[in-house]
Order: C-alpha cells, then structure tokens, then sequence
C-alpha cells in the first residue's frame, strides 16, 4: 500500500521528463524551420517547411501544457498531502497524452493535416487529448479534496483545467457548417478559442510560479496576498476577452475590441509585481539554496516586462493594423513562450526533478552559462523579428510597393540574425535540460526511481 501511494506521487514527475524531451524536440524543429527560411530546399524532399512549422508549433505548445499538467499535479499532493490520485487513471492520462503525441507528430511527418492553428493535426485525434484531460480533471479534484479557504494558486489550476477543456472543444466548432461555411464567424471563434485557451495554459503554468514561489521562500504569504488574487481575478477577465485584438481588422463587433484592448497584458505586468515582490524578500541565504529555480524566475520577470511592452503596442488598433501578420507578431509570441513561459516552467522543472536520489544537479556551472546564452540569443532573435516585422509592415502599407520578393530580400539579414541568434538559443536551452536529465535518470541507473513509473503495469 505504501508502496502505491509512493507511485502515485511519483508518477506526475513522468509528465515533466516527456516534456522536456518534446521542448527539445520542439528546438530542433524550430532550428530546421529557421534553416529552410534561409536556404531554399534545405531538407524540402524529406521534411518540407510546411511539415517542420506545425511540428515545431505543435512540440511547443504540448511542453507547455506537459509540463505544466505535471507541476500542478505534482504540487497539488505537496499542498495536500492527505491527497490522492487514481494510480489507473494517471497512467492512463498520460498513454493517451504520449499517443496522441506520436499520431500528431507521425501525421506532420507524411503531409497528414487537417486542423487549425496550434491543432493542425487530423481532428480525430484530438479526442485522445480530450479523454486525457478529462481524466485530469477527475483526478485533480480527488487529490485536492476540500475546495475552502484555499489559495490563489489552487483557483488558478482549477480554471486553467476547466476553461482548457472549454476551449479546446470551442476551438473544434469550425467543423460546424454555420462555423466553418462563415468566414467572420469561423475567423471569430478561432481566434476567441486560440486566445482564451493559451490565457487556460497560462492559469495554469502561474499557479504552478506562485506556489513555487510560496515554496522557496517558506511562507504562505504570496498564495493568499491581495495581489495574487488581484492577479487572478485580472487573469480570468484576461482570459475571456483579451483575445479580441487578433479580431480588429475583421468586421465584428465593436465592444470587443474595446474590452480587448482595455484588459490586454495587464495579467503579465500584475505577474511581474508579484515575482519582483518575492524576488526582493529573500534573503541570501535562501536566493543561494534555491539557484536555479530563482534565477529562472529571475530571467522570466525580465521577459514579462519586455515583452509587456511589445504587447501593449501591439494592442493598441492603431499599431495593431500594421504589426498584425508581421513578423512582430512571432517576435511577440516567441518572447511569451520561451522568455516567460519556458522559464518559469524550467523553474517548475528543475524543483521537482532536482529531488532525485542525489539531491543535486549535474554541471551546475553548464547550466548558469546556458541560461546567460540562452537569454542573450534571445534577446538577438526577438529584435531581428521586430525589425523584420517593421519593415515588412511599411511594406504593407506603401502605396508604391516595391515587389514581394525584393522586400523579403531587404530582410534576409534579419533572418540570418534570427536563425543564428535562434540555434545559440537552442544550444543554451540544451546546456539546461541536459543537466537536468542526465542528474534524474543517473537515479534510475543506480536502482532509485524509475522515471516512467512501469506505465504499461
């Protein structure tokens, strides 16, 4: 019985590994993709551009949602340590997950689509992660027990589980004649969807930051502070309707695109405060205990308030009908994903996994210098976007346009920029996982845990 129990709280842990390895994967699809902008036909017989993009897409938004599934799931047991998962229905979620994860990857690989944006797979598949979240849901709510009095990050999971599932069945209704036959009603909701399920992910990867951050420090303080709630509530009205800037040039209603444009990012800078906040109480001692998940709160606070103020711009109608479909707008979501989100996971990662059989990590120092590569490369790759993006907007906008191909010629430096600035990004993230990998599964080698936890037993 003590053995069971032990496996069930072990097992979330296997989300994280499988993350990590899709993140890699993600980087390396995203490496080749980057490559094929620069040099015409690279690889186009085995893996075209139009395969490597949803790939690349597709890894980065399941290491998101992976790893943030098996932080929540993780620390849901360590608020609640009377809690307890369905052992069977664990391992269950995460098989439909894992297969899922190989159709969709196995469908890009033969030209297989028939999707959207982020689910550009075939949509049957889609209800192998519709049964798997399901079970998420089941087996959170059994863990977590009563739902009183409980902190701001708990509130955060529980939305984040339900507005997911919500959107991703809104994001399907475009296979609906009154939907799909409609261009302004299926542009609508796939863009409604898109937007409030990435503000569900969100929900949950920063209640997974704020407990983290109630963690390091050893107090109770930011999980029931007025902010985090602020936070929270700020983050639900975001969720809902901040989705309507990607609409301003569709001929929709009018009120959403004001509410829009009054809620938008105002969740990123309310974040900003609170890790700034918590950032600033430690103490040294407790800074130098936590390293690496601090310093990748750290990086993560600098990227809310960068890219902050590129959302902004970006939300403001004016500026909006220029950037929109530019490459400012991949500047955007590149700076979201890897500067904050990719982040303040790894800190999420490198907590849970670093408490292994050795109770260390692997090359610490390699971890400190990929973290500072991966930082500055980022921040390389981010302005060669934005700068690529400007000029292609007063392209746009010309009344004398010069020829498609003598623009996109006028940008090749910038892309150059941009992929090389994008494989020292790759090589700086690899010098982090790896560690972190290799410190895990050299448990695994010496008889301690076994990362996958017998899935098929």
């Amino acid at each position: 019985m003590a053995a069971l129990l032990n496996e069930s709280r072990e097992f979330p842990r296997s989300f994280i590994v499988l993350a990590l390895f899709v993140l890699a994967f993600g980087l390396l699809a995203g490496l080749a993709g980057g490559l094929q902008y620069i040099i015409p036909g690279f690889i186009k017989h085995h893996l075209s551009f139009e395969r490597v993009r949803p790939m690349h897409v597709s890894a980065m938004v399941f290491w998101i949602i992976l790893s943030a599934s098996g932080g929540a799931l993780t620390y849901v047991l360590q608020h609640n340590p009377r809690g307890r998962y369905s052992l069977p229905l664990l391992k269950l979620q995460f098989v439909l997950f894992s297969i899922a994860l190989i159709a969709i990857l196995v469908s890009y690989c033969y030209g297989v689509f028939g999707g959207r944006e982020y689910w550009e797979f075939p949509p049957a598949i889609s209800l192998l992660i519709l049964g798997s979240w399901i079970l998420f849901i089941i087996n959170f709510i059994k863990a977590l027990g009563s739902r009183k009095n409980q902190p701001v990050f708990v509130w955060m999971w529980l939305t984040g589980l339900f507005f997911f599932l919500f959107t991703f069945v809104e994001s399907y209704l475009w296979l609906l004649p009154w939907f799909g036959n409609n261009v302004v009603n299926d542009m609508t909701i796939q863009w409604k969807s898109y937007g409030s399920m990435v503000g569900s992910w969100n929900m949950l990867m920063n209640g997974c930051a704020i407990f983290l951050m109630d963690k390091i420090s050893g107090t109770k303080t930011y999980g029931h502070s007025r902010i985090a709630f602020l936070l929270y509530f700020t983050g639900l009205f975001n969720l809902m309707f901040n989705w309507g800037h990607h609409i301003y040039t569709l001929p929709t209603h009018g009120y959403v695109k004001y509410i829009s444009y009054g809620v938008s990012m105002t969740e990123l800078f309310i974040l900003g405060k609170i890790i700034y906040s918590w950032r600033s109480s430690l103490g040294t001692a407790k800074k130098f205990l936590n390293r690496a998940s601090y310093r990748f709160l750290f990086a993560a606070d600098v990227w809310i308030f960068v890219n902050l103020t590129l959302a902004i711009a970006m939300s403001v109608p004016g500026i909006n009908v220029y950037t929109h479909g530019t490459h400012v707008t991949v500047a955007h979501t590149m700076g979201a994903t890897i500067g904050i989100n990719t982040f303040i996971l790894l800190a999420v990662a490198y907590d849970i996994l670093s408490d292994n059989c050795s109770g260390k990590i692997f090359h610490p120092a390699m971890v400190n210098r990929g973290l500072i590569i991966s930082n500055v490369s980022l921040f390389i790759f981010w302005m060669s976007l934005i700068i690529a993006g400007v000029i292609k907007a007063k392209w746009q906008m010309d009344a004398e346009q010069v020829p498609f191909s003598s623009m996109m010629a006028h940008l090749r430096p910038y892309f150059i920029s941009f992929v090389v600035a994008g494989a020292a990004l790759s090589i700086g993230l690899f010098m982090v996982i790896v560690p972190l990998l290799k410190s895990y599964f050299s448990c695994i080698a010496k008889g301690g845990r076994y990362v996958f936890h017998k899935v098929t037993a």
